[in-house]
């Protein structure tokens, strides 16, 4: 079995008194091919900013450098959330069977304008936009995602009491 390791980040930002959360549209391969029913509406996937470890790399710096890349955005490491691990087959190239580890951290925005990003990143990233924290439970198309997010709720629940 294939293993790979991956980071992403959970950004948080106050707008109008309320917690957002930074999350994409990924692009994915049939959004380029023809569209046969013109009719038929694409759903919108939205997922948070995430992506390989590379070598030499930390997971931290790994997330932090996603957000940046997938988003625009700098952000600030507040706490890390869990590790998320699940297996997958691929459904492209060799059709691996793969075990995977993806570290999520809680971050704070810092600075840069979301959906500010390069045109090469285009390829993977459709958009980036602001979330109210409160809707990504629901609207996050991942499972464990959706749990990552409630995590950070939790979390920042627990500093409002202090």
């Amino acid at each position: 079995m294939v293993r790979e390791f991956s980071a992403g980040g959970v950004v948080i930002r106050r707008k109008a008194g309320i917690w957002c959360v930074a999350v994409i549209e990924p692009h994915f391969k049939e959004d380029s091919a023809p569209q046969t029913n013109k009719k038929r509406m694409r759903k919108v996937t939205l997922c948070l900013p995430k992506g390989t470890v590379d070598p030499g790399e930390t997971p931290l710096e790994a997330a932090l450098r996603e957000v940046r890349e997938e988003t625009g955005i700098t952000a600030r490491h507040l706490a890390k959330l869990v590790d998320s691990k699940y297996s997958y087959v691929r459904n492209w190239g060799d059709g691996a069977r793969v075990f995977k580890i993806v570290s999520f951290y809680l971050m704070r925005y810092e600075a840069g304008r979301i959906d500010d990003v390069s045109d090469a990143m285009r390829v993977e990233v459709r958009q980036a936009l602001w979330l109210p924290l409160e809707e990504a439970p629901k609207k996050l198309a991942y499972g464990g995602e959706r749990q990552v997010v409630r995590r950070a709720q939790k979390y920042l629940e627990a500093l409002s009491e202090v």
